[in-house]
């Protein structure tokens, strides 16, 4: 028990940090470009993710740790994903970078209902990781496959064989539209595409590597998308 409770004190440090310096990296990325604190759209934008992500970490570090553990990992070890994850990370000029630039010259005319619109499919997406978090423990940020893990078939698993993705596509999809940017859409239209390799590369993975998962892919048939992909 009390070895437990170390473990859990150590994790909530880490993403404590962590928290500390993603919230510091968001205000730095929307408000230097947009050269002001009344960007309303970024500070909307960031109080659904981060209440989301704390509801998210109680929750877990209370019923689920070692998921959050596995969600720590940053080292991909499948050599076509480490390259997908440094282009992964030039998304962030466009889709966070954009729209703070977009707000001070006035480049996009976005109407308030668009936006909370956009705001509320953010929040849609999010909400959709937060259900694979709790169906499948072994949620790992890199590819891999963990001792004692099994193939995940229920819930929404059942529906698409990535449903994360499905969410995070859906978050970062109508991210621009929160924030308020149609220029920013240039980065979603990439991450599509990135989504789409990453995919791949793990089932490839996957396939060779967890029992069990070729018979998945067989009765689960779209990956990301129901019925389209």
């Amino acid at each position: 028990m009390e070895q437990n409770s170390t473990k859990t004190k150590m994790i909530r440090k880490q993403i404590i940090i962590r928290g500390i310096l993603a919230f510091l990296v968001l205000c730095l990325a929307f408000f230097l470009p947009a050269r002001t604190l009344k960007y309303w759209e970024a500070w909307g934008y960031i109080a659904i993710i981060f209440i989301c992500a704390t509801g998210t970490i109680t929750y877990f570090l209370k019923h689920d740790p070692d998921l959050l553990q596995r969600r720590m990992r940053t080292r991909e070890k499948v050599r076509e994903q480490k390259l997908l994850i440094k282009l992964g990370w030039l998304l962030f000029l466009p889709i966070f970078l954009v729209p703070g630039f977009d707000y001070y010259y006035g480049w996009s005319d976005i109407q308030v209902p668009v936006i909370i619109v956009g705001d509320f499919f953010v929040l849609a997406g999010y909400l959709i990781v937060i259900r694979v978090f709790r169906e499948n423990s072994y949620t790992s940020r890199i590819v891999e496959v963990d001792s004692g893990q099994k193939v995940i078939s229920t819930g929404p698993y059942s529906i698409v064989r990535h449903p994360m993705y499905s969410g995070i596509l859906l978050m970062y999809g109508f991210t621009p539209f929160a924030l308020g940017s149609y220029w920013a859409l240039a980065g979603s239209g990439i991450l599509i595409v990135i989504i789409i390799l990453r995919i791949l590369s793990e089932e490839k993975f996957l396939s060779g590597n967890l029992e069990g998962y070729k018979e998945y892919m067989t009765k689960t048939r779209y990956r990301l998308v129901p019925r389209i992909w």
